[in-house]
């Protein structure tokens, strides 16, 4: 049976272009990219329009995937009525290829009862809200395998680049960029508080990360209120409506990070702590409720969801979306296409080409090349993979090629 590697390598290229000496391996089946991305910009927010001419650089997402729409700035939320407005213009002005949306602003944060990541994802719908402890509708892509959310539910999942000052945006996303295919070796922290009633998730995992998985990240799940002054923060789940000394840590490019409460979502004018100051920290993504959720676990990221599939190779925005069974009551914040654990490591030294990447199933391969990533393409060699470690492939080339596609052809 012929099996297609799910993966591709996400490289910062020279500015001279795809090279021999810098070939990229193409991934025909990839979850959401820049191109099934949509950027939603406040054409009367100057700081939206700046975080989205950067991003739209930054990310290469295409020109027809930026959405322009307009509306008064500044304000915590919008009616439903008004968003019904806007979420018609931007229905009408996206894409058919298009899978998902960042916006670029941290103000408004809410639609009526919900978050406006989950009105943009989903349309304004007040089955994802509740009035007291109350649970919601579901998400239908709670962790499910899509690669196509709009395509396989109706659902566009959004996160929000939310910063307040281009600064503080631009650090976000320059993370973002730089943590694509990293591979980093950092650490889980994952903290049962004081607080009993903000600690259920962790109080009541629902499963422990495959061994796989766990060679990758170093797991820590602690009986404390707060970590500090930690070098290798990858993930930091946890549940205080303040989190102390937060800002003494130091945050891996693509690290998430939030704190179960019930006003985290609320990025402005809180009198809990913001989600946002996880990404002012150094963070990458995080979660916050935008209304009184209770302490629904099923409202908030599952940690070991968000874990596994991050770690598996799936971007931000899927990985995070996917933890969340009811998200309506929450908001996404951070880089949407992040992607530390996507792709592959590639180096070319002497005519020899090593692809690394830790979710490379065993097995042999058979490696094509070509000039263009549109092909054609010509076998070029067979390999087989070295597991459980280094998880890499080694081939020979008398001619190397700028582009490859890999094909799994055995176990």
């Amino acid at each position: 049976m012929l099996i297609g590697v799910l993966v591709t390598l996400a490289l910062l290229l020279p500015a001279t272009g795809t090279s021999a000496e810098h070939p990229v391996i193409l991934n025909r089946t990839a979850g959401i990219g820049p191109t099934e991305l949509a950027v939603i910009v406040n054409e009367r927010d100057p700081l939206s329009q700046h975080i989205a001419a950067y991003y739209q650089k930054r990310r290469g997402i295409p020109k027809q995937n930026v959405i322009r729409i307009a509306f008064k700035p500044g304000r915590s939320s919008l009616s439903p009525a008004e968003f019904a407005r806007l979420k018609a213009e931007v229905d009408t002005k996206t894409p058919a290829s298009v899978q998902a949306y960042a916006l670029t602003w941290a103000s408004p944060f809410r639609v009526g009862c919900m978050s406006i990541t989950t009105a943009f994802a989903a349309g304004f719908d007040p089955a994802f809200c509740a009035s007291g402890c109350q649970l919601t509708k579901r998400s239908p892509y709670f962790n499910s395998e899509s690669k196509r959310p709009f395509q396989d539910f109706g659902l566009r999942p959004t996160m929000s680049i939310a910063a307040v000052t281009f600064d503080l945006a631009k650090a976000l996303i320059d993370r973002g960029v730089a943590s694509d295919s990293s591979f980093p070796r950092g650490t889980a922290y994952l903290l049962q508080t004081s607080d009993h009633n903000r600690t259920v998730r962790v109080n009541n995992l629902e499963r422990p990360l495959s061994r796989q998985l766990t060679d990758l990240v170093r797991l820590e799940l602690l009986k404390q209120d707060f970590i500090r002054d930690k070098r290798d923060v990858l993930f930091y789940f946890t549940g205080l409506a303040k989190v102390p000394v937060y800002n003494t840590n130091h945050y891996l490019p693509g690290a998430i990070a939030d704190h179960l409460t019930s006003a985290g979502g609320v990025l402005t004018g809180s009198g809990q702590m913001s989600a946002l100051r996880w990404l002012e920290a150094g963070a990458t993504g995080s979660y916050g409720a935008v209304v009184e959720p209770c302490n629904f676990p099923a409202k908030f990221p599952v940690p070991e969801i968000v874990i596994e599939r991050y770690l598996k190779g799936e971007s931000l925005i899927e990985s995070y979306w996917k933890s969340v069974a009811m998200p309506g009551q929450g908001i996404f914040i951070g880089e949407p296409l992040a992607k530390p654990f996507g792709g592959f490591r590639v180096t070319n030294s002497n005519k020899r080409i090593t692809i690394y990447s830790p979710n490379l199933p065993s097995g042999r391969y058979r490696i094509y090349g070509a000039t263009s990533p549109k092909g054609p393409f010509m076998t070029v060699a067979t390999a087989e993979t070295l597991l459980p470690s280094p998880h890499q492939l080694q081939f020979s080339v008398t001619k190397p090629h700028p582009f490859y596609l890999l094909k799994r052809i055995s176990h």
